[in-house]
């Protein structure tokens, strides 16, 4: 399965970097008292793999007895960072509620309308209290990076590491909105290019490359781990595709198909609609959003197009790819035995 975070010294360096946050709010005022406030409850509840997969990566090239402490920094400096994404996408998508409660915007939205603004007013400040909480938690996650008690060479390379993740996600996201406004449909390659940089890099490919050059790998190996932590992120994003299109709601958090009542255009539509019938395709996928039984249909129109078993297959070939890459010669059994755990866990996700 993919590792998730259950140690207590991981919690203590996330929690205390909010805590820091929160102290600032004794001189800042109520309102940014209540924005810390958000923030913590944005960064809570969530199944902190990435810091997972950095301790896991450090863990597996360490020498027995070294020291954890500037993993546990790098480690929640990327949880922070995740959390920040989730509250600039919330905006995006113009999200209200996370996990059944107000996220940041909308906690804000509510405070607006409880001192008397409008609709627009409240949205405003929602918005405006979710960019800027977002921010925050950017420069937190640098922050802990940047004071990580390590050499400043491996801080350097540390911060290289998050600099590609920020700014290749920034451009997956951005390519995400311009592809959902766009007449024309994207192809295939662009909705794949976009799947990797939303998802692969930040969350995966630079997690594990960052715990592995703590641990004391090469850079042969770093490069190796990466390589793998490229497939195991698109494959994770791909098998999110075909939950979005075709997950049961205990796997959403949702009704089933939220993908299709929004019409995302990811990389399962742009195979359906290479089938024979992409105007049966764009037809069922434009009804999807007006109920149960129209997403129903779009799904039975999307597994005709053979569209969920190509994906499926597309999945299947990564994870393979993964598992090659985790037998390198450069990797210690215990990183390559972590690289196919993942993938397992990935695979057992699919829908």
């Amino acid at each position: 399965m993919i590792p998730s975070a259950d140690d207590p010294d991981l919690d203590i360096a996330i929690d205390g970097s909010l805590a820091r946050i929160r102290e600032r709010a004794t001189e800042l005022g109520p309102s940014f008292g209540a924005l810390t406030d958000a923030i913590t409850l944005a960064a809570q509840g969530g199944k902190r793999f990435r810091p997972a997969l950095v301790m896991a990566a450090f863990d597996a090239f360490r020498p027995d007895g070294a020291d954890a402490s500037a993993a546990l920094s790098v480690a929640a400096a990327f949880e922070l960072l995740h959390t920040a994404f989730v509250v600039h996408d919330d905006v995006i998508d113009h999200d209200t509620m996370r996990r059944g409660v107000p996220n940041v915007g909308g906690a804000f939205r509510q405070r607006g309308y409880a001192d008397g603004a409008d609709a627009e007013g409240a949205a405003l400040l929602g918005d405006a209290a979710a960019i800027l909480a977002g921010d925050i938690l950017l420069h937190e996650a640098f922050r802990l990076v940047a004071m990580a008690p390590t050499d400043p060479a491996t801080r350097d390379r540390l911060l290289t590491l998050l600099d590609d993740a920020v700014l290749v996600s920034a451009a997956g996201e951005l390519a995400d909105v311009e592809n959902s406004v766009a007449t024309r449909f994207p192809s295939r390659a662009a909705t794949l290019d976009t799947a990797f940089n939303k998802t692969a890099v930040y969350s995966f490919r630079a997690p594990l490359q960052a715990g592995a050059l703590l641990g004391g790998a090469d850079a042969e190996a770093i490069r190796a781990i990466g390589d793998a932590g490229g497939s195991l992120g698109l494959a994770f994003q791909l098998v999110d595709d075909l939950i979005g299109a075709f997950g049961s709601s205990a796997q959403t958090g949702r009704d089933s198909g939220p993908d299709l009542r929004e019409t995302k255009r990811t990389p399962l539509v742009a195979l359906a609609r290479e089938s024979a019938e992409p105007a049966r395709v764009d037809e069922s996928l434009a009804l999807a959003r007006t109920g149960p039984v129209a997403v129903r249909e779009a799904q039975l129109v999307l597994e005709a197009s053979g569209a969920r078993d190509r994906l499926a297959g597309l999945v299947a070939d990564l994870l393979d790819e993964a598992r090659t890459l985790s037998r390198h010669a450069v990797l210690p059994d215990r990183a390559g035995a972590l690289l196919r755990k993942v993938a397992d866990g990935i695979e057992g996700r699919i829908p």
